[in-house]
């Protein structure tokens, strides 16, 4: 017997009632659509690599009873922020031994898959773990660094595009601890800075994105002392007298270099005049504009330095200012519009706002007292500022634009065993934050 054919009517219409349907679901969650979900946030601190999310409305109250709009078990440890593609988050994970690149729907929460690049050669330290750097999306191609030495390149269906093991071809890293620093991207390449102590030479690797090739390679010698001569800071992409280039911290230097060779253009030393062993970086820079802004010194101090004026050999005179009374050894600092946040993880979670002309405080806020430390970076997200501590607690300060702005929310989530490392990122109008075992979404109540 032949099939009856629906009217076309019927079908546009129940079609559009199961349209109206979803999304009403949807909302009534507090999530935004995929396809409204964007800007993405490619790497680390954002497109900016400022810590700053673009939009206006963001929750900013939550508990494991209200507010998740779902929560994703990752198998595995690992430090690596969530960056984003439209409705997908890619983070690194040290699963069942192997360094693990994870594609997961932030609609749903649900794993779209799982690719595995390499053996996990991570735990070095407590708060560490294989999977410390995080990821950085370019197109239609994610890259992944793990403390191993492998770096991958996969397309969005988790194929391998290709693969290398940097400490294989260039010697095996002596970091003292779990490897921390991000790949960053230039136009047409993906860039790591390995900052060690001998024998392996310290250095600046410039690979081309599609093909993996080498572009170019830097060695980073300073003469920094012991421990002092490994930083795990992230390289910024940044623009010295209107060209691109990038800005690396560590080893008691900040360093320019042409992103399209390499060479260097700029030096500043000074950052440890009393060489001491054990001034290793964590912190990484910010940059807005021609300044950029160095923590140093394990929470000691933060130097604010024009970046054209060092690449005009002014050498200490491009120093803009200087603080020794305050800092972030672990925590990068956040900045936008003439502003910049310090997270004082030494000083048991006082949060600074500073000028970044001239570095003079405009307020301070001190968070509730805890045991508990601050390896996570600041986000801006609308006119609040949001903090998380290693319990995966979630403090909440604004509105910035206040005289003095305060504490107006203190989240806590389940998962608060030792570490949450990671920090929290924007996705849509809500959030991603990555707990020890978890990627929580946190919806708009």
């Amino acid at each position: 017997m032949p099939r009856q054919s629906l009217p076309h009517h019927w079908l546009i219409t129940h079609f559009c009632t199961f349209i109206l349907f979803a999304l009403a679901v949807i909302t009534s969650s507090g999530l935004t659509p995929a396809e409204e979900v964007g800007p993405t946030w490619p790497q680390w601190r954002g497109g900016s690599q400022n810590g700053v999310a673009d939009g206006s409305e963001y929750p900013k109250e939550w508990s494991e009873q209200k507010g998740i709009a779902w929560k994703q078990e990752l198998g595995g440890l690992g430090g690596s922020t969530p960056v984003i593609d439209e409705s997908t988050a890619y983070l690194t994970a040290g699963i069942n031994g192997k360094n693990t690149l994870l594609s997961i729907d932030v609609d749903s929460g649900n794993v779209n898959w799982k690719v595995a690049l390499g053996e996990d050669a991570g735990n070095k330290h407590r708060k560490g773990s294989g999977s410390n750097p995080s990821a950085v999306i370019d197109g239609d191609l994610v890259y992944a660094y793990f403390r191993s030495g492998d770096l991958a390149c996969v397309d969005k269906s988790g194929d391998i595009v290709w693969q290398k093991n940097l400490q294989k071809e260039f010697g095996a890293d002596t970091l003292w601890w779990d490897l921390g620093s991000s790949p960053t991207l230039t136009r047409n390449a993906v860039v790591v800075a390995v900052m060690q102590s001998g024998p392996s030479p310290s250095y600046l690797l410039a690979l081309e994105k599609t093909s993996g090739d080498q572009l170019w390679k830097t060695d980073r010698e300073l003469g920094a002392p012991k421990e002092a001569a490994q930083s795990y800071a992230t390289p910024l992409a940044v623009k010295v007298n209107g060209d691109d280039a990038i800005a690396v911290m560590g080893a008691d230097h900040l360093t320019l270099h042409w992103a399209k060779d390499g060479k260097e253009l700029g030096r500043l030393g000074g950052f440890n005049p009393s060489d001491d062993n054990f001034f290793r970086s964590i912190s990484s820079p910010v940059a807005e504009g021609h300044i950029i802004v160095c923590p140093y010194a394990r929470g000691g101090t933060i130097t604010a330095i024009d970046m054209d004026a060092l690449a005009n050999r002014k050498g200490k005179d491009a120093i803009i200012w200087h603080r020794d009374d305050l800092g972030s050894d672990v925590p990068t600092p956040a900045a936008k519009d003439g502003r910049v946040y310090v997270v004082g993880d030494k000083a048991n979670g006082l949060v600074s706002c500073l000028d970044i002309k001239s570095g003079e405080t405009i307020w301070n806020v001190q968070l509730p007292k805890s045991r508990s430390g601050f390896s996570s970076s600041p986000l801006v997200a609308g006119n609040h500022l949001y903090v998380t501590q290693e319990n995966a607690t979630t403090h909440v300060i604004g509105p910035l634009d206040a005289e003095q702005p305060a504490v107006v929310a203190t989240n806590r989530l389940d998962d608060d065993q030792p570490f949450t490392v990671a920090s929290p990122v924007p996705v849509g109008q809500s959030l991603l934050i990555r707990s020890r075992n978890y990627l929580h979404r946190i919806a708009a109540n």
